[in-house]
């Protein structure tokens, strides 16, 4: 191993590369990729030639040659109707090698209440802080308040190319000036791979799963076959929801520390803030529109803004949020029956019905969750080919 190592430290163009320290980050980024996807058909394939594989990319990567496969892109349906693009498996390990590199420099830089795609945050976590901003804003629901939430149209199909690439150098050229050039791996050779994945065009050569009819009801701002030159991030990549994040990054600071907004929150780029004046809300949802424009190229959705009361509810991150209680939204029931009644022979209905269940267990959802767990048991004796009593 260690020859075959010396001997591409001849064909590296990154004088900044400690080639070492790149092979075994690419072993580390593998394993990561390897997750979850272990007994996929791509992933197979490349564990059967592992080291072979392995050695064969970081060749591709030292001497700057590397390039993407085809991505499979196919359209799902559930939780929303949506196009997904399945990078290939040994572009997945150099995505979890820059999101490895990256990702601790960025989530020093965002603030607390972005939840989508971190550590320690996610969708329970921003229910979590929306109930308590809520409370708060109202003295535990004895003054009134408002909630306003936004979101932002067609925002992976909208997201500049290039304004995304410089705000990511940029940060990460902060950091390196902050640690006086240890960054503990290569400026350049992370420069080049995040420019080969934030340029690539995935409907190049992609290769078509299902049918042409499954893309029929998808909006054309959902899909990146109709995005405008030089926009558009893959849904479904690793690096495409860290990129989701450091886009909306500077709007996060523009709200917290400019406009001096307490009470904000963000999922991807669905936002949602809470405040005591109905009108000042009004303003500040003018301020982010107009920033989004100025600063971000992006536009909000105009049927996907909601200004109410908080005493009324507020449906957020698939929960309906009322004072002292929170019920799940009728598209997650209506994806629970689908899970249980149209997948049978899936043996993984078990862990997808689970899935459900736990969100249940955040929710004033005795009932419900008592009758889904009849159906859950009913489900799995047909899977199996028993009558249920």
């Amino acid at each position: 191993m260690q020859q075959a190592i010396l001997f591409q430290k001849k064909n590296s163009i990154f004088p900044d590369l400690d080639e070492d320290q790149l092979l075994e980050d690419l072993f580390k980024a593998y394993f990561d990729a390897r997750k979850n996807k272990r007994n996929t058909i791509n992933a197979l394939k490349f564990e059967l030639n592992l080291e072979e594989n392995i050695f064969s990319l970081f060749e591709e990567i030292i001497s700057g040659k590397y390039t993407l496969k085809p991505s499979i892109c196919f359209v799902v349906n559930k939780p929303v109707k949506r196009e997904i693009f399945a990078a290939d498996f040994r572009d997945r390990v150099v995505h979890h090698l820059v999101y490895n590199y990256i990702s601790p420099i960025f989530e020093r830089k965002f603030i607390n209440d972005a939840y989508s795609c971190r550590q320690g945050k996610g969708v329970h976590y921003g229910i979590k802080r929306t109930e308590h901003f809520i409370r708060s804003c109202s003295l535990n629901y004895h003054q009134n308040c408002y909630i306003l939430k936004v979101d932002i149209k067609s925002y992976f199909m909208s997201i500049n190319k290039k304004l995304l690439f410089d705000l990511t150098i940029s940060e990460i050229k902060k950091e390196k000036d902050r640690k006086r050039g240890d960054l503990g791996f290569s400026f350049l050779l992370v420069k080049e791979l995040l420019r080969v994945i934030i340029f690539s065009d995935p409907t190049k050569n992609c290769i078509i799963k299902g049918k042409r009819k499954d893309w029929n009801g998808l909006p054309k701002g959902k899909s990146l076959f109709s995005a405008e030159n030089g926009c558009g991030l893959p849904i479904g990549n690793l690096t495409s929801q860290l990129f989701g994040n450091v886009y909306l990054n500077k709007l996060d600071h523009f709200i917290k520390n400019e406009l001096k907004i307490k009470y904000y929150g963000r999922y991807v780029d669905d936002m949602l803030i809470v405040h005591q004046d109905k009108h000042y809300l009004k303003r500040v949802a003018f301020e982010i529109k107009n920033y989004l424009a100025r600063e971000s190229f992006l536009s909000l959705h105009p049927k996907k803004t909601y200004l109410q009361e908080s005493s009324k509810g507020v449906i957020y991150l698939g929960l309906i949020i009322k004072p002292y209680r929170k019920y799940i939204s009728k598209r997650i029931k209506n994806n629970f029956y689908d899970a249980v009644f149209n997948k049978k022979g899936n043996e993984k209905i078990k862990e997808t019905v689970n899935s459900y269940l736990g969100i249940m267990s955040h929710c004033n959802s005795y009932n419900l969750k008592q009758k889904h767990q009849h159906s859950f048991r009913r489900a799995i004796l047909e899977l199996h080919g028993c009558v249920y009593p």
